[in-house]
């Protein structure tokens, strides 16, 4: 009964429902449709405890595939060039949307109605900017309201703390200077303000009246120097911007953990930020924050020892910063398995008796549940004897905890009988390459790499099995639904003959490989990474690394949706989520074959509603029509079956949300990738605009 036209506004592409039926016909239209009261969304995953949980059910099983696009917002006018990674969740308060967005990292209010821009912040910050190590948009921002005020605060590109008047977006004067809190300031080191190798792309957690903020580095493959920056956590006054109190994630002497790192470690040593998103809860008094390493990512010749607060998951008071306890996830990791996300808060049943538990989602796919009020396992996690490496310097862990529930829910480690098989051939080609490897069980450790064997096959891969996004959680069934990609890396450990490029004696990188600096997209300095080997007989690894025959080495799926039930500690349904890719799907050597959904590879986080489980895909497809382009998929939250489908021009890039206004449930996520640049998009379902 309505037709969709579109028009240009302030960079943003806008779909207006144009009538052509009468007024009372819209209106019946209208009313057909289960409504409610306006909800909100004030937190970047819904709500401190990270559940990204909504009860709204006017989209249901359905009607999910009749979701029309509401309006669309392009950041393209924002900042000096289009983004393509485009990440965050929009936060929603009283039918206004505000995100961080555009290559600058502007932030901006929307009309959560209509998609159309009310207000914009920028902070040009010159060279400071331009040097981060975390560019673009980032992840979003942060609400806080005393009933009379409210706030929009996030980090700039640059490493600042703004606070805005939600209404205008005018910097509050009464917030650090002008509105501004400069983060590499009272930061109990001394720090370069402009060239300083920290940034931040998360948001900033406000509970209760404190801002907290982590830190965040260059990636530590191959570590310019040892003393880098620390990434130590903060807390601000939400109205004034004075610093509260500071943690250090990487002790100072006399300070607990200390002990954990020998020979005084970690005096020399830098990184071990929280560049994750953290939780709160406000009623115990407690902010849960997931610490990366410290230098490298997997080479710790100079971290020896477990390195406290290495990988560590440390529940800090959140008026005073002190820790209260702390759970280490891996011992001196050597496989970048940095904690990615924010732990999701949850009251479970275990015995008969309710719970405060976390569940804490991970690069490694295992799901730690912990009770999150003293930090102990809810199921009992052992430790077992791992194995030790081969190179020179490096101290080794003996053991590394293994949870006994729930199970692991994507591969881990490298066997044959994970690799490619839809053929005998292909799984012959796979078994011939992976000899070539060291491969192995979840925490194989990374080996000199050389002809013959150019180093670990690690699975899950560098980036993990989840990663930044996170999961979700259903109140009603005690259910995590997490998003994980199989996807392997090569890990290899090579001498470093340039110690202007890294101080480090070995980094990681592949037997004739060349360290040498590359200057990254948006950064003035350059930074290190590996030279593939020449292209000689016998120089390198195989041509594609990881692939036969320019397919995965791994079989499918590659990227997966795990229903997780913590009433019981086990995996209720598993499902391969996102479209067979392109280059599988017309294979030659799959010609004829019938081969099931694989499911993508990509960073996703999914939306839980009062009945289904929503999540787009990751990377693009090409669909019967010849149309490129990913779906945002909708499965039955019970039993993981696929109740619908909407096509989107472009893949998800940051997790979605929804919400109620006026008497229409919305959906809305963040796409962007390829040729395609960032974009908004809110879905509705048809009736009266």
């Amino acid at each position: 009964m309505f037709k969709m036209t579109r028009r240009r506004l302030l960079g943003g592409t806008v779909a207006v429902a144009a009538s052509i039926g009468t007024a009372p016909m819209r209106r019946a239209m209208a009313q057909d449709l289960p409504g409610g009261p306006d909800t909100e969304w004030r937190h970047y995953a819904a709500d401190q405890a990270n559940t990204r949980y909504s009860p709204l059910d006017q989209i249901n099983a359905d009607n999910f595939s009749d979701l029309q696009v509401a309006w669309s917002f392009k950041t393209d006018i924002l900042g000096a060039r289009k983004e393509y990674q485009f990440e965050p969740t929009p936060l929603l308060v009283k039918g206004r949307l505000f995100l961080t967005a555009g290559s600058r990292r502007d932030c901006v209010c929307i009309d959560a109605a209509t998609g159309e821009l009310l207000w914009m912040f920028r902070k040009d910050e010159g060279q400071r900017a331009l040097n981060s190590p975390r560019q673009l948009s980032g992840h979003g921002c942060s609400y806080w309201t005393d009933g009379k005020q409210e706030r929009i605060l996030f980090v700039t590109i640059g490493y600042q703390l703004v606070s805005l008047d939600a209404a205008t977006g005018i910097p509050d004067p009464a917030f650090g200077v002008n509105g501004v809190v400069d983060l590499k300031k009272d930061f109990d080191q001394e720090i370069d303000p402009e060239t300083a190798d920290v940034g931040l792309h998360a948001t900033p957690l406000v509970a209760r009246d404190t801002v907290v903020v982590g830190a965040a580095h260059t990636a530590g493959d191959v570590p310019a120097v040892r003393k880098n920056v620390k990434g130590y956590v903060r807390g601000f006054d939400v109205r004034t911007g004075k610093r509260k109190w500071i943690f250090h994630t990487i002790p100072k002497k006399g300070e607990y953990g200390y002990d954990s790192w020998l020979n005084g470690d970690a005096d020399e040593a830098g990184n071990g930020g929280v560049w994750a998103e953290m939780s709160a809860d406000e009623e115990l008094g407690l902010v849960y924050v997931p610490v990366e390493l410290p230098t490298g990512d997997e080479m710790g010749m100079f971290r020896r020892g477990n390195a406290l607060f290495g990988e560590s998951l440390v529940a800090l008071d959140l008026e005073t910063g002190v820790r209260r306890w702390h759970y280490q996830l891996v011992h001196h990791g050597l496989w970048d398995r940095d904690i990615p996300c924010a732990p999701i808060l949850c009251d479970i049943p275990v015995n008969g008796r309710t719970v405060k538990a976390l569940a804490q989602p991970t690069k490694q796919c295992f799901l730690y549940v912990l009770d999150r009020t003293n930090g102990q396992p809810i199921w009992p996690i052992v430790e077992r004897p791992v194995e030790a490496g081969d190179v020179p310097g490096e101290w080794y862990a003996k053991t590394q905890p293994f949870p006994t529930k729930p199970p692991a829910y994507d591969v881990q480690g490298v066997g044959i009988d994970d690799l490619i098989d839809f053929t005998p051939e292909l799984r012959a080609q796979a078994v011939e390459l992976v000899k070539q490897y060291k491969i192995g069980p979840l925490y194989t450790p990374p080996v000199v790499s050389k002809p013959g064997r150019w180093g670990t096959i690690s699975a899950p891969g560098i980036q993990g099995g989840t990663n930044w996004p996170g999961g979700c959680y259903d109140p009603e069934s005690h259910t995590v639904f997490v998003y994980s990609k199989t996807q392997p890396s090569v890990i290899g450990i090579i001498p470093n003959e340039d110690p202007s490029v890294s101080e480090f004696p070995h980094v990681h990188g592949i037997a004739g490989s060349e360290v040498r600096p590359q200057v990254a997209m948006g950064a003035a300095a350059p930074t290190p990474f590996m030279r593939p080997p020449a292209a000689k007989p016998g120089s390198g690894p195989p041509p594609g690394f990881l692939t036969v025959q320019g397919l995965p080495l791994l079989k499918p799926p590659y990227g997966r949706i795990t229903a997780i039930d913590l009433g019981k500690g086990d995996l209720k349904w598993q499902v391969a989520h996102g479209e067979t890719p392109d280059n599988v799907r017309n294979h030659p050597a799959l010609k004829g074959l019938k081969i099931p959904r694989t499911g993508r590879a990509g960073n996703l986080g999914p939306l839980c509603t009062k009945s289904l489980v929503i999540c787009g895909e990751a990377g693009f497809y090409t669909n019967e029509y010849g149309i490129r382009g990913a779906m945002l998929r909708a499965y039955d939250k019970a039993t993981g079956e696929e109740k619908g489908a909407v096509y989107m021009p472009a893949p998800q890039s940051g997790s979605p949300m929804t919400y109620m206004l006026n008497n229409r449930q919305y959906i809305v996520v963040a796409i962007g990738g390829g040729n395609y640049s960032a974009e908004l998009v809110a879905f509705r379902l048809p009736g009266m605009a």
